[in-house]
This record gives structure tokens, sequence and C-alpha cells, in this order.
């Protein structure tokens, strides 16, 4: 028998047994912090953990494998940050977050993704991973070697262009990574310059200069080259003004006809979704009998010209029929 106040045995190891969990526990939760909720077999081993201790944690399901080398600690699943974690260490050690991925990661807000976008050498052997898009590249170009593995925002940034699902949104991904300064005019257009074959050569050609020199992105020419493909008169007075602020207005006015269109540099641009305002606004200003004023955003005007350049038509023939 074991006297009052005595301990036996079977709770001292009981007791060891609880404290020794709760040291592991302790350790992978203090990795899994760093990592959005995630590990992987070797950073447990490399703290000091066995290969048994973490298998007994798995069959207990307090530690859930997600792949080969990933476990989620603090969740079941890999979810935000330890999301990205996980597509890196599944998809091999040379493997980068690029395109809108990596861009999300430098801080780019505004903006969401449906999948992860990884770059994995051409001769990798990668496993097929469910919501994570493996480019397969011959170089990966310049990159972020610390925390999260990715592209510098310049290059990821022509990526994300090149690999997006329309024109507006491949504009809209390259105005918001230098609106938001992520990179610079300059580290965008030297990228883009070096890049060989791109299936959205010549609608990327003008949106990188729209984006990367506003002053004198879109000339006169530019305008009324749209108004003669669609057969549309000349303008009978354009003026291009450079605000305090590096913001472009290039002033368009049908004077006789009271028709006035604004375009607004790629500086203003925040997304989609001003194109589809300005496409609204544009309707609901064409009621007025004075002067009609439409607004135009340059990016709007590079990859869906059509849209606007029909409005400018119906402003103008209507504004012919009331002066008649």
């Amino acid at each position: 028998m074991v006297g009052n106040g005595a301990v036996g045995p079977r709770a001292q190891r009981a007791a060891a047994s609880k404290l020794e969990r709760t040291r592991r526990h302790r350790i992978a939760r203090q990795l899994a912090l760093d990592h959005g909720g995630v590990v992987t077999h070797g950073m447990l081993l490399g703290a000091g953990l066995t290969r048994g201790q973490v298998q007994v944690e798995v069959q207990h399901g307090v530690w859930v494998p997600a792949g080969r080398h990933t476990l989620c600690i603090s969740t079941t699943e890999p979810v935000g940050e330890g999301l990205w974690w996980w597509a890196l260490w599944e998809s091999g050690q040379r493997s980068v977050l690029d395109g809108p991925t990596a861009l999300l990661v430098a801080g780019l807000t505004g903006w969401s993704e449906r999948v992860v976008h990884v770059s994995v050498p051409n001769n990798a052997h990668v496993r097929s991973l469910p919501g994570v898009l493996h480019h397969r590249l011959r170089r990966s170009g310049d990159i972020v070697e610390t925390g999260l593995r990715r592209t510098k925002p310049h290059v990821a940034a022509i990526r994300a262009a090149q690999w997006a699902v329309s024109d507006r949104q491949a504009a809209t991904v390259l105005a918001m990574t230098v609106q938001q300064r992520l990179t610079t005019p300059e580290a965008l257009l030297a990228c883009w310059e070096s890049v060989g074959y791109s299936s959205r050569r010549r609608v990327l050609d003008e949106v990188v200069r729209d984006v990367c020199d506003g002053a004198h992105s879109l000339g006169e020419l530019d305008f009324t080259g749209e108004c003669r493909r669609r057969g549309i008169p000349v303008p009978s007075r354009q003026v291009l003004r450079t605000g305090p602020r590096g913001r472009v207005y290039l002033d368009v006015f049908w004077d006789e006809l009271g028709v006035h269109v604004e375009i607004q540099g790629a500086q203003h641009f925040q997304g989609t979704a001003q194109i589809d305002d300005a496409l609204r606004l544009n309707h609901v200003g064409m009621s007025r009998r004075d002067l009609v004023t439409l607004q135009i955003p340059v990016l709007g005007l590079r990859t869906c010209p059509d849209a606007f350049m029909d409005q400018v038509a119906r402003a103008l023939g209507t504004a012919r029929r009331r002066s008649g």
C-alpha cells in the first residue's frame, strides 16, 4: 500500500506524460503561430520531438495531416496565411508563391483570388493540390527569400496580368500594384520590357504605359483613332492637362453639340468597379439637355473601348437630334 501523501509509480508516470504532452503542444503551437496555424514534420523533429510523439498526436486527432509534409496544429485544415505555407511546403523546396498570391502576401488590398498561384521549375515533379494552380517556368525571376518565399511585386504583377481571366482584370492588378506602392513604375516597366512572348502583348503594352507613365499615356491620337475607327466625328477640341497630384485629364469637346468627355488617368483606377460605375453614370448623364459629360477611365478605354465609344456615339446622336 501507498501511505498518505505518497504518489505511486503509475501516478508519477501519468503526471510525467501529461507534462511531456503539454511541452510538445506548446512547442507545436509556437511554431504554428508564425506559420498561420500549420507546421511541417521536419519543423517538429527539429524542435526535439520524436516521430513517435508526432504520430501519437496525429492518431489522437489533435494534429491533423494536410499532405505529405504539413500538419494543422490550431486548425483542422490550412486557412489564411496557413494556406500559403501549405501550398509552398507541399509544392517542393524550389516552389515560390507568384502572381496575385505573391502580391497579396506583399500587402495588396482590395483584391481576392480563388486559387493559390505557385511557380515551380519546368523539371519539378509536383503533385496536384486542391485550390493550387502550379505554373511551370524556366526561371522564377527576382524572389523574396525571407518568410513566405515569393516573387517580388514587379515580377508578380506582370505575371498576374498575364494569368488574369480578362483584360480588365489584368489592367486592375497592374494599376493597383503601383497605386498601393508595392513596386515602382520603373521596376514594373523594366520587368514588362524583359518579357518575351505574351498572349496579351497589345493590350498590356498600352496598359503598362498608362500605369507607369500616366502624364503621357493617352494622347490625342489615341482617342481620335478610336473615334475614326467607329465613324464618330473627331472632337472639335482636345486639351491635355497635368494636375498638381500628377492626375491627367484629356478634355474632349464637341462644342457645337454640347458633349464633353473626360478621360481619367490610371491614377484614378481602384478596380474594375470603376469601369462599371463610369458606364452607369454616363447612362444617367446622357439625359441632360444643356451639357452632356461622359467619364471614361483610361483603362476602360484600353480594355473595353466599344462599350464607352457606343456611349459617345449615342450622346452625339442625341445631341444632334436636340439641336435639330
